[in-house]
């Protein structure tokens, strides 16, 4: 079973028409529930992530204090924990596992809160890159249960050059003939591997390789960061989980639901909470200008880019000290409002 929890959704009637059947949302939670119910934070995981992925900003003396708080970190659909391709059942396993939204995320995520736990407000929701944009999602959808909001590197809506990035991610990791269309027998890890080089450009600045800040990390060469860090990255993940999650940050747009029916501008200004919006000054696929935009449309945000050349990774997972104190003050700050 693992150190988490399930919560059993039942029939979870997807946005895009199909229905998961014992359709599955995994989580963790850190600290207690006071009495009042009023201390929960919601901490959504990230692509290609799962709840331990999160746990670098959770502990004693940081800003996500479990002595204080109680921190809910749900697993994304398609993470392999919560229902992904890779563990439900036929006739939707597999690639014939249907597409899901950040909207089926966050209602579904919604219901553990209000259904398991009981929680009509919410302290604080936060989340690094698709995390984020489950952030702005809750913000969107449940503005009068969401007092707070942090998302940091991830923007609300997947711009037209983050889709294009991810393009190439995907072709690289489908180019593989062992893939089958998805009907593989054993993961394509000629693909993944060329998934990860592909990334690699991507993740991480250009002045992060220009200060060789790969070599700082502990590792003997650039090649051995290639293969070491982003190959050993990517080769854990079940291609078709990494697929289906990639489907849903492309598509990644948190008007696009029956609620704010495609109208961007009012969903951002339908984000009440106060807000610090995140992002990294370097990062290549959410760069801050997405994030500067939706600040000033959005009524209680503060536009703060984390001042750091970690590129994309400057939010995680705890990759550098310096970023993660910026993040952790950050959160602490927003939680005194």
């Amino acid at each position: 079973m693992g150190d988490y929890e399930i919560f059993e959704l039942g029939g979870f009637v997807l946005q895009q028409g199909a229905t998961l059947r014992g359709a599955k949302l995994a989580y963790k939670t850190y600290g207690e529930l006071n009495r009042s119910k009023d201390n929960a934070i919601v901490y959504p995981t990230w692509y290609s992530g799962q709840h331990y992925d999160n746990e670098w900003l959770i502990g004693e003396n940081m800003a996500l204090d479990p002595r204080k708080y109680f921190i809910i970190v749900p697993n994304m659909f398609g993470n392999g924990l919560s229902s992904s391709p890779s563990n439900t059942e036929p006739p939707y396993d597999r690639a014939r596992f249907p597409h899901v939204t950040l909207y089926d995320n966050v209602t579904a995520q919604h219901r553990l809160v209000t259904e398991k736990f009981g929680i009509k407000k919410l302290k604080l929701v936060l989340g690094w890159s698709m995390g984020a944009q489950q952030t702005f999602q809750w913000g969107a959808l449940y503005p009068e249960m969401v007092e707070r909001i942090l998302p940091f590197c991830g923007s609300a809506r997947t711009s037209r050059h983050n889709f294009v990035f991810l393009e190439g991610v995907k072709a690289a990791l489908t180019a593989d003939d062992a893939w089958q269309n998805g009907w593989y027998e054993k993961q394509p890890y000629k693909g993944l591997r060329a998934m990860a080089r592909v990334y690699a450009g991507w993740g991480f600045s250009q002045a992060f390789y220009r200060e060789k800040l790969d070599l700082k990390m502990g590792y003997s060469s650039l090649e051995d960061f290639l293969v070491a860090f982003w190959e050993g990255f990517f080769l854990r993940r079940d291609a078709n989980n990494l697929l289906a999650m990639l489907w849903t940050w492309q598509h990644g747009d948190i008007s696009a639901n029956p609620v704010c029916h495609g109208d961007f501008e009012k969903a951002l200004r339908s984000i009440t909470a106060k807000a610090i919006v995140m992002p990294g000054q370097t990062d290549l696929y959410f760069p801050p200008e997405d994030n500067e935009y939706e600040a000033k449309h959005m009524p209680n945000a503060e536009f703060r880019p984390i001042p750091s050349i970690w590129g994309h990774f400057a939010g995680g997972p705890g990759t550098n000290p310096e970023d993660v104190k910026f993040i952790d003050k950050a959160i602490r700050e927003l939680l005194s409002r």
